[in-house]
Parts: structure tokens; sequence; C-alpha cells
């Protein structure tokens, strides 16, 4: 029978479970006026029947009106039993007109018991469908058996968020105070914090939450760490200041995945034959401390070479990573080397790569944020070309085996000085590559990524968590996208491909990324996935409004991978290589000569013009100020 039934439930339609709600309001009018009859005589008279099918008539047009059947069974709680007690007082007054037009005499009294019973009846049914919701849902998944660690008013918040979720269960309570130990709280047993690793095993546990914001950090982590050595996962509850409602703590306790919205399957999590390009050799991150250069110092320090030289020119950020590398590097014999300055400093560069006997570079280090770059191009251009020259030449005179440049989509006929000085970058190493005999040069391009600072989903997340409205700069704006750790694995695979004997370096590396991904689906994925629906013509009662802000100056509607056609394969499916035509060296010379006499200068006019003169595809922005 229960199975039958979530069969039932799970063939229902958006549209048709909206319908059993609106006919659970259409049929509740007529049962809570005839209780009303049988409670209060005297209004009686022979037109009585007209108000029953005009109660469910007026039920069904006020609770389309007011968006009833809009509301979702969990999230029907304080705003939506305002709206149902609204629901209630207009049905009421509309009855009670409808009784004076057809000559009725209807008492106050009973007006006031049927608006009291309809909002009862509505409010049940409601809660009645609920819970039988969860105990037929329960038929298909066993639902996530959870312990809270923690029995105070964070831990009660908690467990009353999860309660109307089946795919949460909440079993117990856990707390280091002896005065609650064996007390019921919100319906769940408080054992103390000795017995959490039995019930973990007796009681089929998969997940502790730490409902203790006030705790130390410290405390925290000693908690946290003897928990998932009894190999259950573990999740800290943030405190009450952070929290707004029940839905922003549950979202706050889910690990947040951007894989989700690729629309394609990753990269596999295990590293091909490459790793053993990197094992027991000193590597060097430049830009180490941001989005793709920490995730590529860590997924290194996995392969364990011998030493990682983290190149970064922000101090905080490599302070972050520093820390952080250092703590997970403790005991596997990887030397960690903090290096604070820019790669356009040649002596530095050219310090550290002989002093740390550096073997293989990857060059992370760029300015992207396209409107900043497209408003401050001299800097760009010096940190984005210049800086890459730098590097590549400090590389070639020490004797590094491999360089890879960390390139992007935006590099192809590029529409703003950002692509532009990334494009360049690729010419310089293409230079380079054809003239080298020891070091092999090569490139990774690929699009968006995920989670990476500046980037377009923690923007919406901050947006969404604020009640909207989410900005997006064009309806059809398109872009390639892909996680953090897959254009690390990325780069990896690429470092290792570009030193097999049948390259002659120079290459472009780029992922298969499947179909570029539209911005604005994005966004209302984001929207519905944090709970909410959006707000537009077809539904001007939803939650988070999408605004069309127009695109910026040198943004592209779509963006391109490839410069030129054909691709060639490599040892990995996913990973082709592009052979792309390249300036002369006489040409490079010219470009990097007019280039640098701009940037001795200031001139940002002139910059622009070598880089329409030599960036094939550029085209400026149309809305850019001439002077900088």
């Amino acid at each position: 029978m229960k199975k039958l039934l979530f069969g039932l439930v799970d063939r229902l339609t958006r549209g048709q479970k909206r319908g059993l709600l609106l006919l659970a309001d259409v049929l509740v009018a007529p049962l809570a006026l005839l209780v009303t009859g049988a409670f209060i005589r005297g209004y009686g008279a022979e037109h009585e029947w007209v108000l029953f099918p005009a109660a469910a008539a007026f039920a069904f047009g006020i609770s389309l009106i007011l968006g009833m059947p809009r509301i979702k069974l969990n999230a029907y709680e304080s705003l939506a039993i305002l709206k149902t007690g609204a629901f209630a007082s207009i049905l009421t007054m509309a009855l009670a007109l409808l009784a004076t037009i057809i000559g009725m005499h209807v008492p106050a009294a009973a007006a006031i018991l049927f608006g009291l019973l309809f909002f009862m009846l509505a409010v049940a049914a409601r809660m009645a469908m609920l819970h039988a919701l969860l105990w037929v849902l329960q038929v298909d998944q066993k639902g996530c058996r959870v312990v809270i660690y923690g029995a105070g008013n964070t831990g009660m918040q908690l467990a009353a968020a999860l309660r109307s979720r089946g795919t949460i269960r909440p079993i117990a309570f856990v707390d280091d105070n002896p005065a609650l130990h064996g007390m019921l709280i919100a319906g769940l047993r408080v054992y103390a914090s000795d017995r959490v690793e039995r019930l973990v095993k007796e009681r089929d546990v998969a997940r502790v939450l730490l409902a203790m914001p006030s705790e130390s950090p410290a405390k925290l982590s000693r908690i946290a760490q003897r928990l998932q050595l009894a190999g259950v996962d573990v999740h800290t509850v943030p405190s009450f200041a952070q929290l707004v409602g029940e839905e922003k703590l549950v979202d706050n306790l889910s690990p947040f995945t951007f894989g989700r919205f690729l629309g394609r399957q990753q990269i596999e999590d295990a590293l091909p034959q490459g790793a053993d390009a990197y094992v027991g050799r000193s590597v060097m991150v430049s830009g180490a401390g941001g989005s793709v250069g920490s995730e590529l110092c860590r997924q290194l320090l996995l392969i364990r070479p011998r030493r990682i030289v983290m190149f970064e020119i922000s101090e905080f950020a490599l302070y972050n990573i520093d820390r952080e590398l250092r703590a997970m590097a403790e005991g596997t014999g990887v030397e960690i080397v903090p290096v604070l300055g820019s790669v356009t400093d040649s002596r530095l560069s050219r310090m550290v790569m002989q002093d740390h006997g550096v073997e293989v570079v990857f060059h992370a280090a760029a300015y992207k944020h396209v409107p900043l770059v497209e408003h401050n191009p001299i800097a760009g251009l010096a940190n984005n070309v210049l800086g890459t020259r730098t590097l590549a030449d400090a590389a070639h005179e020490a004797g590094v085996s491999r360089f890879i440049l960390i390139s992007t989509d935006k590099a192809v006929r590029p529409t703003n000085v950002m692509g532009a000085s990334k494009r360049l970058a690729e010419l310089v190493i293409q230079d380079l590559a054809k003239r080298s005999r020891g070091t092999i040069f090569s490139m990774v391009r690929f699009g968006n990524v995920l989670g990476s600072s500046g980037s377009v989903i923690p923007l919406f997340k901050e947006q969404i968590a604020k009640g909207g409205p989410v900005t997006l700069t064009h309806e059809d704006v398109t872009r390639f996208f892909m996680t953090i750790s897959e254009a690390a694995r990325l780069v990896l695979l690429a470092g290792s491909f570009a030193h097999q004997a049948e390259s002659r370096g120079g290459d472009v590396f780029v992922l298969d990324m499947g179909k570029p991904v539209r911005i604005r689906d994005l966004a209302v994925q984001m929207i519905e996935a944090a709970g909410r629906s959006v707000r537009d013509a077809r539904n001007p009662f939803g939650d988070i409004e999408i605004v069309v802000t127009g695109l910026r100056p040198g943004e592209k509607l779509h963006e391109e991978l490839l410069i030129g056609e054909g691709l060639l394969t490599t040892p990995h499916a996913k990973i082709l290589r592009a052979q792309e035509e390249s300036l002369s060296e006489l040409e490079m010379a010219t470009a990097l000569r007019a280039l640098r006499s701009a940037m001795a200068t200031g001139d940002a006019q002139a910059a622009r013009r070598v880089i329409l003169s030599w960036v094939e595809g550029y085209r400026p922005p149309e809305t850019v100020a001439t002077k900088r």
C-alpha cells in the first residue's frame, strides 16, 4: 500500500501537486459551511443550498489569487498560516455579501464561526497532507540519519528545521552537560558525549551536526577530528547571527557543490599517469593564493613533489595558502616555500628558480576581472603580458623543464583588454616555445571557473541570500564552465602531456567542456536550489527577481575556446590539443617593444593600439573612457 502511494506521489507533476492543494481548499469551504449549519440553526432559508457551491467557487478563486497552491507543504509555516487567515477572512466576507444579495439572514455568530472553522480546517488539511507525504516518502529513501551534538537553543532550532524533511532524520542529541543526559528534548533523547561513537555504529548514523556555535574553534576541531575517525561526516552549524530562518539553517549544513550546475559529467577525480611527472620534483606555482593557483597547490601536494614554491603578490592570500598547505603537508616530507613578490620582478623570479631548483612552473598569476582591467589597462597588460614574458625568460634561463601558462577562453577573439592581454601572453609563450632548446612551453585554456573569486556563482549566492534581485547582464549570455578542481586537474594533465616526446611545445590544451551554459538558466537553478522561486510576469508572487543590467564594457555575449579549426587528441579523452597560428620572432619583439613604450609613458591609448594591431580578432568596446 505504502509503495503504491509512493509511486503515485512520485509521478505527480508540479501542476498536479498544486491542483491537489487547490482541491483541498475547495473542499474545506463547503465542509466548514456544513459544520457551521450543524452548530447554528436559524439562518437557513430556501436559498441556503446556494451557499455550498458558492463557497467552493469563491474558495477556488481566492486561493488562486492569493497563490495558496504555490506554497510548498514543507514551507507552510507562520507567514503561510497568516495568509490562510487572510484567505478565511476574505471568503467569509464574500459569502456574507452573497447571502445579503439573495436575501438570506446570516447571524454574525454564524459568519464568525464559519471563518474560524475554515481557517482551522485549512491549516489542519495542510499539516495532515505534509505528514502523510513524509510518511509516504520514507518508502523510497531511508533518510540521512543524523545526531545533533549540542542540545541548547541552536540544537533545538536545528531539530525543528529538520523535522519537516524526510531526507534528513535526527535521531538523538549528544551534549556535554550531565544535567541533560537521559532527558527528552524536542522529542529526542540526550546522550553523553562518550556515547556518540556507539550511537554512530548502532543507529547507522551518517552525519553528526555540531550545534555549538559559541564553542571555541579549537574544541570544535577536536570533536570533529574524533568523529571523523569513526567514519562519520561532520558539519558545523553557524551562529544565530548568521541565520535567517530555517531554510538558511538547513542550507548552511549542506556542502555547496558547484558541479551540479555544469550540465555535464565532471572529469574523474583520479589523476592519470601524468602524476609521475611531478613526483619528487620542485614545482613552482605563480598566483598560488588565487582560486586556481591554490587548488593547484593542494592537488600537487597529494602527488608528493619534493618542493612546492608558492609565488604570490598578495601577502594575505599567501599567508592563507601557506598556513593551509603546511598543515596538510605535515608528515609528507614535501617542502613548502612561500615567496612574496610580483611576476614582473625579473631579479626575484630568477633568484627564486635558481635557489630552489625549480623544474616545473605553473603560471597562474594574472589580473582576470574584465571590468577592472578594462578601466586599468596599463596595470592589466603589465602584469598579464610583461609579467608572463619575465617569468618565462627566467624559467628558460634557469633550465626549467616545463612551463605551463594558465589562459582563458576570453583570449579567443577578445573584446576586452583582459582577454587581449591573455592572448598576448599566449603569443609570448608560443614565441618562446619555437626558440627554446630545453624548456617545453605550453598553455591551458578553459572557461569560467565555478566558485572562483569574482565568478558569477558566489555573486548569485550572495544576492539570493539577501533576497535579490539577481543581476544578469543579458538574457541570452552564455559561458563555458568548469569546477576549480577540474581546472587544476586539467592544468596538471596538460603539464604531463607537454613533456612527452611527440610534443614540440607551444601547444594549447583545451577541455571538452560540453555545451555552454545559459547564465539565466544558471540563475534560475540557483534560486530554486535555495528553496526560492523566480518572481516574473508569470509568477508575480515569486521570491527573487532577475534584473537585466546590460552587457558591461568589453563583455561578450558568447565565449569561444578555439581560434582556428581542428583539434588533436591527447592521452585523455576529455583533453584536446590545438596548434594555433603565432607571431614571428620579429613581430613579437616589435609588439613587446611598443607595449613597453606605452607602459613607460602610462599611455593607455597607445597600449590599446598595440593589442589592436597584434591580437587577432580584438575589437575594443564602444563604451570605454578615452583617458585613464
